[in-house]
């Protein structure tokens, strides 16, 4: 079971008490509107979600495995954070991030993602890391821009996603980039 963790957060895999968390803060329009399942969230596509996820480990190629994200302090469940280690490219994983409203604006996602990427480039050794978000999703594009990934496309119209065409944009980060630009104070704490 990896965690990792921060300051104020734990990144940790989804245990079966999440469940309800889960299911209210994926069922929120403003929250679902840029992600891929349909809202209401279901308890049953939670159930389903959560069980795909046994098994899987950190930085195992393929499949996407999603992290609980954790207020250590109060042990809320604020979100979840996403990463997908590619299969067709070495050295390569792809990240997304979901937060509940309530922690929006507060540099959670900021924090979370830092940890997230320090991992997977220090750890993990990885070469590369890459996102891609809806045009119309500017507070993740400042996010990612904060973090230091630069915009390296934008798929007009590229995805079918909700009954619409989107567009697309594509960021991206490689492990030196992150290295030249990253202040070691923000980083991670190792775990205890």
């Amino acid at each position: 079971m990896h965690e990792i963790e921060t300051d104020r957060l734990r990144l940790r895999p989804f245990r079966a008490d999440d469940l309800e968390t889960f299911v209210a803060y994926r069922s929120d329009p403003d929250v679902a509107r840029h992600q891929s399942w349909e809202c209401p969230y279901s308890t049953d596509a939670a159930q389903a979600f959560l069980e795909s996820q046994r098994g899987l480990r950190f930085g195992q190629p393929g499949e996407w495995l999603q992290l609980a994200i954790v207020e250590r302090e109060t042990d809320t469940v604020c979100g979840d954070c996403g990463v997908r280690v590619v299969t067709d490219q070495p050295g390569t994983a792809e990240i997304g991030i979901t937060l509940a409203a309530a922690h929006q604006r507060k540099g959670v996602a900021t924090e979370a993602l830092t940890a997230l990427v320090g991992e997977l480039f220090d750890r993990l050794g990885l070469h590369r890391v890459f996102a891609a978000a809806d045009d119309r999703n500017v507070s993740v594009h400042r996010l990612l821009e904060r973090l230091g990934f630069r915009r390296e496309a934008r798929l007009v119209e590229a995805d079918w996603f909700k009954g619409e065409w989107s567009t697309l944009r594509v960021y991206a980060l490689l492990e030196r980039e992150w290295r030249g630009g990253r202040d070691v104070s923000r980083r991670p704490r190792p775990p205890s």
